[in-house]
């Protein structure tokens, strides 16, 4: 493998011109990706704690992806590997939808977590389940291992770049958990069929029309403002302008001490 890589005979123009090829391939397959894995940090209650699941699972999973790359000649022959990879994605979509919570609106149905080391296992391997579709595309498009490898690491930045957004735009937006769900689903489906028979697995084009037309209902309808939050931000202006006031402070203290007299007489 290393001789390979190294052999100058490799680095051929023709071979570079497919860079751009799958750069592109591998930014619209981070899509769907970057949702599915900004959902399940959802699972977290802090954001920071959000973050860092994302940047350390990431870690992980561009280890896995490239051990997946460097061995996908031989992975690709046993078909109970895509078999498990589309079950483990089915039953993350199966569980967000028939799971209930009881937080109100824009309520998180998928995994929840106790701490951060155990979203980051789920993380990276749900991007190994999706990279058994994008790594045997990637594979379809070139057969040189270096090229898709670099594809690969530059997918993984763009799919940090967009689950960073998408962790953003999940409060925003009423739907988008549910496409994301929605569209880990399609993968699911296209590894399931990819097992039974590979002449039936769906266009590239086509799964990117439905990822786009699923994105798009998932950026429909805006979060209506949380009625405590909005409480909340009243009462604080409140303070504001009692501080600001001394002799609101003034009346505030008097009418204090008079109750506190009128307990003592009562007392």
């Amino acid at each position: 493998m290393l001789d390979y890589l190294i052999d100058p005979t490799n680095f051929r123009y023709e071979v570079w011109l497919l860079l751009p090829v799958l750069v592109a391939l591998e930014a619209v397959l981070s899509a769907d990706n970057a949702i599915a894995l900004a959902a399940l940090t959802q699972g977290l209650k802090e954001p920071s704690q959000q973050r860092q699941a994302l940047n350390i699972g990431l870690v992980l999973a561009y280890i896995l992806r490239m051990s997946l790359i460097l061995t996908a000649t031989w992975v690709i022959r046993f078909w109970q590997v895509e078999l498990a990879g589309a079950l483990y994605l089915l039953w993350l979509v199966f569980q967000y939808f028939s799971s209930s919570s009881d937080d109100g609106q824009h309520a998180h149905h998928g995994p929840r977590f106790n701490s951060l080391w155990q979203a980051i296992p789920i993380i990276a391997i749900t991007d190994l389940a999706f990279s058994l579709d994008s790594v045997t595309t990637a594979i379809a498009v070139s057969q040189e291992t270096w090229l898709i490898l670099v594809g690969a690491s530059i997918g993984i930045l763009a799919l940090r770049f967009l689950a960073g957004l998408f962790i953003r735009w999940l409060d925003e937006f009423s739907h988008l958990e549910d496409a994301g769900y929605i569209t880990v689903a399609l993968v699911g489906i296209r590894l399931l069929i990819r097992v039974i028979n590979a002449d039936l697995v769906p266009p590239e084009w086509l799964m990117a029309v439905l990822v786009a037309v699923i994105f798009l209902w998932g950026f429909s309808e805006r979060q209506e403002p949380n009625t405590q939050s909005v409480q909340s931000v009243e009462s604080l202006n409140g303070a504001v302008e009692m501080a600001a006031n001394p002799q609101a402070n003034a009346d505030s203290e008097t009418a204090v001490s008079e109750v506190i007299e009128a307990e003592k007489v009562l007392d």
